[in-house]
C-alpha cells in the first residue's frame, strides 16, 4: 500500500514530517526546514543542537554557524587565489594595485589575491605577422609585395604595459619600414637581385622603430615571399625581364667566345713571335758566318788573286747551272749561241745532230744509270762543239 493512499490507518510515511498530526498533507514550513538546517550546522561546530525554550538562543546559534561556513569558503577561494604556475616557456609581469610590480620567471608562485594581477607571457614562441600591399618605387614603378616578419617577445615588461596593442603596432611599422625602403630602391632591384638586401634593410629599419617605441620585440628574420608588378602591366614587364634575360645569356655566350678565342691569339701571337726569334737567330747566325767565311777568303784572295777569282767563278756556275735544266753554249768564233735543252737530252737519250731511234722514257729522279747518260751527252756535246769549231775555221779560210 502506497504512503499515500487513502484509507490508510498509518501516515508515518509521510515525507513532510506530518506523523500522525491529523493526516495533513500540505507542504512543510520554510522557517521550521531553517531552523532544522541551522539545528544540524551549529552541531556539527559544536553547539548543543536543542532548540530549548528561548527562542533568541537558537537565533545565535544559526548566525554563527552562518558566519563560520562563509568564513571557510573564504579561506578555500583565497588559498586557490594565492598561488600560479609559471611554465618554462613563459614569464609572468605582476601588477599590484594595476601598477607594474615585477616579473618572474619559471615554476610555482605566490601572489596576492584580489590584490595582484598576472599576465603570462610566452617568451620563446616564433610568431608572425604578414604585411602586403602596393608601393611605389624609386624610379617611379608600382610594385606589389608580399612580407612576412618572425618575431619574439623580449620584453614581457613592455610587451605589457609600453604599449596597447603591439602587434598592430608591429604591422603598423612594418608597413611604414617596407614604404620606406621600397620607394628608396628601383623596380629591378625590387624584383630580382636586391630582395635579400631589401629584406635586412627592412628588418634593420622595423627593429629601430620597435626600439623607439619600446614594444618589447625582437624581430628574427624578414622574408620578401613575392614582388610582382601589378596585373595591368604584368605582361609587359615579363617582357623586359625576357629581354634582361636575353641579354645576359648573350654576354655570357660572348664571354665564353673571349675565354676561347683571347688564349688561342696569344698562342698563335706566341708562336710567331717565337718563329721571328728564330729566324731572327737565323739570319743573323748566317750573316755571322757569311761574314767569316768571306774574311778567310779575302786572305786568300790576297794571296792569290788569280787562282781564287777564278775558283770563286766556277763554284758560283757550278751552283747557278746546276739548278737549271737548259744551257747555252757561246760556239768560239760564231756569231751565234748554241741552246741546249738538257732536260729533254735526258728524256729522249738524244743530241743535237744525231739520230737516235730509242725510245723516250720519263726520268722521275736521278739515278746512277741518268749519271751515265749524262757523261755520256756531255761528252757527245763536246765533240759537237768541237766540230762546230772546226767547220767554222775551215769556213773561215
Amino acid at each position: 500500500m502506497a504512503w499515500n493512499e487513502p484509507g490508510g490507518n498509518r501516515n508515518d510515511k509521510d515525507p513532510w514530517g506530518g506523523g500522525n498530526k491529523g493526516g495533513d498533507q500540505g507542504p512543510p514550513d520554510l522557517d521550521e526546514a531553517l531552523r532544522k538546517g541551522m539545528e544540524r550546522l551549529n552541531k556539527m561546530f559544536g553547539g548543543s543542537g536543542q532548540g530549548g525554550n528561548s527562542g533568541g538562543g537558537s537565533s545565535g546559534a544559526a548566525v554563527g554557524g552562518l558566519f563560520i561556513l562563509v568564513a571557510l569558503i573564504v579561506a578555500v577561494f583565497l588559498g586557490s587565489q594565492s598561488f600560479y604556475t609559471v611554465n618554462e616557456r613563459e614569464q609572468a609581469v605582476v601588477m599590484r594595485f594595476g601598477k607594474y610590480h615585477e616579473t618572474v620567471g619559471a615554476g610555482f608562485q605566490f601572489k596576492l589575491p584580489l590584490v595582484d594581477h598576472i599576465e603570462k607571457i610566452d617568451v620563446s614562441r616564433v610568431r608572425s605577422a604578414v604585411t602586403r600591399g602596393h608601393m611605389l618605387t624609386e624610379d617611379e614603378n608600382i610594385v606589389e609585395v608580399n612580407l612576412s616578419v618572425q618575431y619574439v617577445v623580449k620584453d614581457p615588461k613592455s610587451f605589457v604595459l609600453a604599449i596597447r596593442n603591439p602587434e598592430r603596432t608591429l604591422d603598423y611599422a612594418t608597413d611604414s619600414a617596407l614604404r620606406h625602403e621600397v620607394g628608396s630602391a628601383e623596380l629591378h632591384q625590387v624584383m630580382t637581385e636586391g630582395r635579400a638586401v631589401l629584406a635586412i634593410r627592412v628588418q634593420e629599419r622595423l627593429q629601430r622603430f620597435l626600439d623607439f617605441y619600446n614594444a618589447g620585440l625582437q624581430v628574427s628574420k624578414v622574408n620578401i615571399e613575392d614582388s610582382a608588378p601589378p596585373k595591368e602591366v604584368r605582361a609587359a614587364f615579363q617582357d623586359v625581364q625576357r629581354a634582361k634575360e636575353d641579354e645576359q645569356r648573350v654576354r655570357e655566350e660572348a664571354e665564353a667566345y673571349k675565354n676561347r678565342v683571347v688564349p688561342e691569339s696569344r698562342g698563335r701571337a706566341q708562336r710567331i713571335m717565337e718563329e721571328a726569334n728564330a729566324y731572327k737567330s737565323e739570319v743573323v747566325a748566317r750573316a755571322e758566318g757569311d761574314t767569316a767565311r768571306f774574311l778567310k777568303l779575302l786572305n786568300v784572295y790576297e794571296k792569290s788573286p788569280e787562282v781564287t777569282r777564278e775558283r770563286l767563278y766556277l763554284d758560283t756556275m757550278e751552283r747557278v747551272m746546276s739548278s737549271s735544266s737548259k744551257v747555252l753554249v757561246d760556239v768560239k768564233g760564231g756569231n751565234n749561241m748554241m741552246y741546249l735543252p738538257l732536260d729533254r737530252m735526258i728524256s729522249s737519250g738524244s743530241v743535237p745532230g744525231q739520230t737516235n731511234t730509242v725510245a723516250p722514257r720519263a726520268v722521275t729522279q736521278p739515278s746512277s744509270s741518268d749519271q751515265v747518260d749524262l757523261d755520256g751527252i756531255t761528252d757527245k756535246v763536246m765533240d759537237e762543239l768541237r766540230n762546230r769549231d772546226a767547220f767554222s775555221s775551215r769556213r773561215g779560210r
